[in-house]
């Protein structure tokens, strides 16, 4: 198994990451590494996209009341 050291890392982005760790009862370490893994699983970016918007697809909201469609007067000459 191989080493990744990141250099630099935004003192914001640790403190997120370190709060996400904890939400999922993980290590800082242990969370890396399964972002990272999450990451390069599939090369499918519409499975991706599918998969990571799934929170913000809106099922759950309510649907304003529809009324009936109106009548459309269409003259139309086919002469």
């Amino acid at each position: 198994m191989s080493t990744v050291t990141v250099r630099h890392l935004d003192p914001e982005v640790q403190k997120r990451l370190k709060l996400r760790a904890a939400r999922n009862g993980r290590s800082m370490e242990a969370e890396a590494r399964a972002i990272l893994s999450a990451a390069v699983a599939s090369d499918d970016l519409a499975s991706d996209w599918l998969r990571m918007s799934e929170g913000f697809r809106g099922d759950d909201l309510p649907l304003p009341e529809r009324s009936a469609p109106r009548d459309v007067d269409v003259d139309v000459d086919v002469t």
